[in-house]
């Protein structure tokens, strides 16, 4: 960044985070309340938009992260699998709640509100423009509404930007480099009758005849209100079909082509298998998403991206209190955190959403599915697709992962 002087005056804190998402948010929170001062900036002035993550939790993580049920929009108790090769559908289901489909408008607006009241400044409309290393901190130059500027000195600089990276850039070759999906999602408004067909679980397209190369799902939300979307891997191997058009099929063959679209959105999911990019350059710190902590398997991001800011927190309270050497652990214990089965989710992630561009890759999938048909329930599922334990079905899915199949 250049040295230009700006009329404002230069802000002062000791941590500030690029980025007012679920990370970026409980991170400030966490800080917060051991008395530090921290400013989150992000360029959406009202964090109820671009509300783009479908956001299906397990039960467990509602619990840790103590989310209200202000957030959720609805409980889920079962999966249901369409596909692939036949219209049947596969159902798997509970007695008892198994977690809930967040708002995630809704989880913003409350992750501020509670990091608001611990303290935290948070500076919507705002977003870093760049940033130089200082002393002993950063010096932040901020770009706001109708191009306002100005500066802040930090001790710490967050990137809590997502999968864009804005600020701690791409990862090296060594990493292993990026695997990228993008996906498309609507919100629904349909009739009571359709929405109690598809209420209570979460139901999922899987084939090359629904979504090659990727999947697609349709989430309950509030009465009345469903999210309809389509993901995909990017393979610049193929010609891939537009998502428009993926998920306008998706809703011909789904029947709902009666229900009123009320929102669309969509976004990109970039991570790398391995996990092993850096977390750090000098004072700037990498969080969530940013350090590939969106999983490739299901698209999901929420809970491992709160997640890093668990493990951060302390780890910046000690550098903060002088122990710079404290934050040399950040990315080991976030890779324990999130445990050896990680890289493997990948590697099928990968195998099974790539190889869904043909009737092998189709069969492949069926096998696999048949197998976990024959006597596996709802929880199984759930400790299979959240927890990645895929030993727990050595004979069934080893052959599967290992390619034999």
């Amino acid at each position: 960044m250049s040295d230009t002087a700006f009329s404002e005056p230069v802000q002062a804190c000791d941590v500030l985070i690029a980025g007012a998402g679920p990370s970026g948010l409980l991170l400030a929170r966490l800080l917060a309340q051991s008395g530090v001062s921290v400013l989150v900036v992000d360029p959406l002035r009202d964090l109820s938009h671009a509300a783009f993550s479908s956001a299906a939790l397990p039960q467990e993580a509602i619990q840790h992260f103590r989310l209200p049920a202000q957030v959720q929009a609805a409980p889920w108790r079962g999966w249901q699998l369409l596909g692939p090769g036949q219209r049947e559908a596969r159902e798997w289901l509970s007695e008892q709640p198994l977690g809930a489909v967040l708002d995630f408008g809704a989880l913003r607006q409350w992750l501020a509100r509670v990091a608001s009241d611990q303290g935290v400044q948070l500076q919507l409309g705002w977003r870093v423009q760049g940033w130089k290393a200082i002393g002993d901190g950063a010096l932040v130059r901020l770009r706001g509404p109708a191009g306002a500027q100005r500066e802040s000195r930090c001790r710490w600089l967050v990137d809590a930007t997502g999968q864009r990276r804005a600020l701690i850039g791409e990862p090296s070759a060594k990493a292993g480099g990026l695997v990228t999906g993008e996906g498309v999602e609507w919100l629904l408004q349909v009739p009571p009758l359709l929405w109690h067909h598809w209420a209570e679980r979460l139901s999922f397209m899987l084939g090359s005849a629904w979504v090659p190369q990727g999947y697609g799902w349709v989430f309950p939300m509030a009465p009345g209100q469903l999210k309809l979307g389509v993901c995909r891997l990017h393979d610049h191997r193929h010609r891939q079909p537009p998502l428009h058009a993926l998920i306008t099929n998706l809703r011909r063959r789904l029947e709902l082509e009666a229900s009123t679209v009320l929102d669309r959105h969509g976004g990109l999911i970039r991570s790398t298998i391995r996990r092993r990019e850096a977390h750090q350059q000098g004072p700037l710190l990498g969080l969530g998403d940013a350090v590939s902590t969106g999983n490739l398997l299901g698209g999901e991001g929420i809970r491992h991206a709160m997640a890093s800011s668990e493990e951060l927190a302390p780890l910046l309270l000690q550098a903060l209190a002088g122990d710079l050497q404290a934050l040399a652990s950040y990315a080991p214990r976030l890779r324990r955190r999130l445990g050896w089965r990680w890289s493997l989710s990948g590697r099928l992630a990968r195998r099974t959403w790539l190889g869904l561009n043909s009737a092998s890759g189709d069969r492949r999938l069926q096998r696999l599915l048949q197998g976990l048909e024959a006597g596996s329930s709802a929880e199984d599922l759930s400790t299979l697709l959240f927890h990645y334990r895929f030993e727990r079905y050595g004979v069934k899915a080893l052959p599967y992962l290992l390619g034999w199949r």
